[in-house]
């Protein structure tokens, strides 16, 4: 029998593309109602990636590291100060180079009553890397984030949304509640691996609900900012309302180095107001969301 791998997409055997798309896919909804009679459920988080998106490709660009350094210099303090302010809670998915590199900044996030996952060792990607490598990077990260900031993660963001075909048995492995790097639907689902329901819930993300396609930039490309920052509150305030009027979840994934600057954190701050103002409305770490939409399984 002919090696499918030797062969192109368009040659390969009915079986394959199904194991192919049937390996890790979205499984049942899981939408319970909101907790005390909330319309809507809203889901803040912030990938605190600092140095590492430099690190993890070997660069050695100051520049580049100094960026990331601004994300905790400045993107953090006014992040958790916003957050303090209205007294609404966020998810930090923190690489543990970071967490090394500034464990006073994590014990803040917990302290402060916000939820701190796993996002990788260095900012790796997952994919290009051997499963074994995979799981240790895996183990080692949850254990430094424990040791940091005395919680363990139950919940796993991957490092660029990227996933490997051992991804799902590491995370099922270490019993997380859930993940939140896939983006099948706008709801939160149960996983499958290979056809089988698997217990992980999925907080689904959305490239269209990131700060970074909108705010990245690099110097020697062609990649600029190319909307302002009042267009990317109208994108994310239309994705809110259509949450809510579904009586679904609004979920936003942003980077204290990208959206810290003073003339962008306001987006954040716009959509809290306006979240608040629907005065049914529950604020929730996806840690909460998940343990909630696990009743549902």
């Amino acid at each position: 029998m002919t090696d499918p791998s030797s062969l192109k997409p368009w040659q390969w055997p009915e079986s394959h593309w199904r194991q192919r798309v049937n390996k890790v896919r979205a499984g049942r909804t899981l939408a319970p109602a909101w907790p005390d009679g909330k319309r809507c459920a809203v889901a803040l988080s912030f990938d605190v990636d600092h140095e590492t998106n430099e690190l993890r490709d070997g660069g050695k660009s100051l520049g580049r590291l100094s960026w990331g350094q601004y994300g905790h210099r400045q993107g953090m303090p006014r992040i958790l100060k916003l957050l303090a302010e209205h007294d609404v809670p966020a998810s930090f998915y923190v690489p543990a180079v970071v967490a090394m590199l500034y464990p006073d900044e994590q014990r803040a996030v917990v302290a402060a009553g916000h939820e701190i996952g796993i996002h990788g060792w260095i900012h790796e990607l997952n994919s290009v890397l051997p499963a074994e490598s995979e799981r240790d990077l895996m183990l080692r990260s949850a254990d430094a984030l424990e040791r940091i900031t005395g919680t363990r993660p139950v919940g796993l963001r991957t490092p660029s949304w990227d996933y490997s075909d051992a991804t799902l048995a590491i995370i099922r492995e270490m019993g997380l509640l859930y993940d939140s790097s896939l983006m099948a639907d706008d709801t939160p689902y149960e996983l499958l691996e290979d056809g089988a329901p698997t217990g992980v819930v999925e907080i689904p993300v959305e490239w269209i609900r990131d700060d970074a396609p909108y705010f990245m930039m690099s110097r020697f490309e062609g990649l600029r900012p190319h909307i302002g920052p009042e267009d990317v509150l109208a994108i994310f305030m239309r994705e809110f309302e259509g949450a809510y009027r579904e009586g679904g979840l609004f979920q936003l994934t942003m980077h204290p180095h990208i959206i810290g600057y003073r003339s962008r954190l306001w987006i954040v701050e716009e959509l809290i107001r306006a979240a608040k103002a629907k005065g049914d409305v529950w604020f929730a770490t996806h840690a909460d969301i998940a343990a909630h939409a696990a009743t549902a399984l």
